[in-house]
Order: C-alpha cells, then sequence, then structure tokens
C-alpha cells in the first residue's frame, strides 16, 4: 500500500531550545554519547516534546524492515515512515473510541460476540458468552494465545497463525478458553485485530481511512501507511507506519487529555479510560485500553537535583524493534524512539536507555 497524503500541509511544531524546556543545555550530547559508547545501536529516530513544543529530534541511519520486508540501510529523516508495529494497538485503542463517540461501534459493556453475529455458534460455550468488549479492550478474552514465547519468524507464533488464517476473526474468536475472562492479561495481536474490524465495519471505512479522517489530519500529521495483508485487510496490531514526530503527536493528544488547539479530537472520557489501570501485565507494567501504564525511577543528573531519584508516572505505546511513546503528565514530557531492533531479546534496552540516561538524566 502507497503512503497516504494529507490534503492538508503537515502542522508546524514551534520548537523551543533544551534550556528553556526545563533540560540541561547537553541533552543532545548525552544521546551522541550513549552511541559512541556503544550503550544503544540501531536507533533511527529520537523526538522529545515538553510543555507542547519541539525539543529535541534526532535522526540517525540504520538497517531498517517493513513488517518483514527488508529496506537495507535507511537514511532517516524528519519525513521517513518508520514500522510501529504493536505501537500500532495503541492507534486503534484511540480509534475505537472515536468511532465509539460516534456511536459506530458498541460500547466496552457490550457482549463482543454481538458484534460477530457470523460466529454465533461460538456463543454456546459459556466462557465466551462472557466476554464483552471490554476484555478485547484489555486483553483479558482468557484465550489461549502466545506472542512472547514464540517468534514472530516460528509459524506457530499465534498472531502468525492468525494471519495466516482463511479467517482471521474466527480464528481469535475460536481459541480455547483458558483464563476466566477479565482475570488475566495474555498479550494478543488477536484482541487488536477484533477491535479494527469492529471499527471498519460500523464506520464503513477502511482503519487507514477512518484514521486518517478522524485523527492524523486533525492533528495536522504527514504521510502514513497502514500495512494490510494479500487480500487487502490491514494488520489492526502491528501495520501503521508513520513519521517519528507524528508518533510525537499522538504522545501530545493524549498528555492534553484528546484535545489539540482547542478542537476534542479524542473524547476526555475516552483518554482517561484507555489510561486507566484494568490489569496488570507483571512486576512493573499496567494495561488499561491497549495502552501500558507504570512508575518510572529515574536519576537526575544535571541541576539543582543532581544525583536524586524521581518518581515518575507515565502512559506507553511499545512496539517490537524498540519502538516506543512514552507519555509523563508530570513532566508535560513526550517521548518518541524508532529503532531496528527486531525480534531481539535485548531490543528494549537501546530505546529504555535513549529514555533514562539522556532524556530523563537530564530534567532539571
Amino acid at each position: 500500500m502507497a503512503p497516504s497524503n494529507s490534503s492538508a500541509q503537515p502542522a508546524v511544531w514551534e520548537a523551543q531550545s533544551p534550556q528553556l524546556a526545563g533540560f540541561a543545555p547537553d541533552l543532545s550530547s548525552r544521546l551522541d554519547a550513549l552511541i559512541g559508547d556503544k550503550r544503544i545501536w540501531n536507533v533511527h529516530g529520537v523526538v522529545v516534546a515538553r510543555g507542547g513544543k519541539l525539543v529535541l529530534e534526532r535522526y540517525f541511519d540504520g538497517t531498517d524492515w517493513a513488517r518483514g520486508r527488508s529496506l537495507g540501510t535507511v537514511v532517516f529523516g524528519p519525513d521517513t515512515l518508520h514500522d510501529l508495529r504493536s505501537v500500532s494497538k495503541s492507534i486503534v485503542g484511540l480509534l475505537y473510541g472515536v468511532a465509539l463517540a460516534e456511536g459506530k461501534v458498541p460500547p466496552p459493556e457490550a457482549p463482543l460476540l454481538a458484534a460477530f453475529p457470523a460466529y454465533r455458534d461460538l456463543a454456546a460455550d459459556p466462557a465466551r458468552a462472557k466476554w464483552t468488549v471490554h476484555h478485547a479492550l484489555t486483553m483479558t478474552m482468557g484465550t489461549d494465545w502466545d506472542e512472547l514465547s514464540v517468534p514472530y519468524s516460528d509459524p506457530t507464533n499465534s498472531e502468525i497463525e492468525m494471519d495466516g488464517a482463511s479467517d482471521r476473526y474466527r480464528y481469535v474468536l475460536g481459541r480455547p478458553v483458558v483464563f476466566e475472562p477479565g482475570t488475566r492479561w495474555v498479550y494478543s495481536g488477536g484482541a487488536t485485530a477484533l477491535l479494527g474490524r469492529m471499527i471498519t465495519q460500523g464506520t464503513g471505512k477502511s482503519l487507514h481511512a477512518f484514521a486518517r479522517e478522524t485523527l492524523f489530519d486533525p492533528l495536522g500529521m504527514g504521510p502514513s501507511e497502514w500495512l494490510t495483508d494479500a487480500r487487502g485487510d490491514e494488520f489492526a496490531a502491528s501495520g501503521l507506519r508513520l513519521r517519528p514526530r507524528d508518533l510525537a503527536r499522538i504522545g501530545q493528544l493524549v498528555l492534553q487529555g484528546g484535545e489539540v488547539d482547542g478542537r476534542q479530537i479524542v473524547l476526555r472520557e475516552w483518554i482517561a479510560r484507555a489510561t486507566r489501570l484494568y490489569v496488570s501485565c507483571d512486576e512493573v507494567r499496567r494495561y488499561g485500553y491497549q495502552w501500558y501504564m507504570g512508575d518510572m525511577t529515574f536519576s537526575v543528573t544535571s541541576g539543582p537535583r543532581w544525583n536524586r531519584n524521581r518518581l515518575e508516572r507515565y502512559q506507553g505505546a511499545y512496539g517490537n524493534g524498540g519502538q516506543r511513546l512514552w507519555v509523563f503528565p508530570g513532566l508535560d514530557l513526550v517521548v518518541a524512539v524508532t529503532a531496528g531492533n527486531y525480534d531481539t531479546p535485548d531490543q528494549w534496552v537501546p530505546s529504555l536507555r535513549v529514555l533514562r540516561e539522556a532524556v530523563l538524566a537530564s530534567v532539571l
């Protein structure tokens, strides 16, 4: 699918120096030091915004892929699209809220299978009959699903099996229920695929077209792309490609409660629901409606708070390869990182070091 361009010019994001934004002046140099010391690798883009203004925007060359298709070495810049992988899930979570406000999709409390009448036979299972849309939004359907312990290169990975199924939605809804719905978080691109399907059924538009019309264009975002399978169905859970600065715009939207320039693009109530704790993922992360949350402790190594630890709450969107979007309401801060470390066990390390050792350590 070719990238989609808005008819409107991309919005200009006012820039501000790190010092005026409350950072140490060596913010960018800290990033260079991480690269020079080889503490981070194959990071492609870093965008930092604070107080609604662009504070840092850096791009680097590196090897990249477009959902399994090699792009070779790419010279990244402000207009280069990048795979978001599972950050796409969080965008779908926002789009569901927009569609709900338009009356195009069922509310979280509605029975899930009622939105899929072609699979009424599955509702005979008492466990499936308990499903609501809320269970898909929070990934608590309780089905047998494994994307984390099996690599995406393995055809037995649940998302890969879903993408190869003749009917991906029956595949997702037909998985065995092994936990009581609502009691346990199980990472599932299948849950997001169901949300994407409800959006496209309810709006009569492709996921990408609906995103452009209701979210991307109102935010003044540049070109975008949503990859599809051979049948033309979008990979709701992992197919979105955006410019890193536009990913940061999504974070800014969440930070501002769904409002930008006086326009309520996503209802404030939905932003609150999407970023509310419903279930724990592990000892560190919690989950809302397709968004992560947590508390981050970090060391400040600049200014009057030098060598002191701080604790800040964040909301986040994560994707394979090191794609990250962090929103820190208490710091009025948004950080977006794109990288090409797909399918490696330490893929999270470079992006987290950018955040902790360059950005947060520079907060005055």
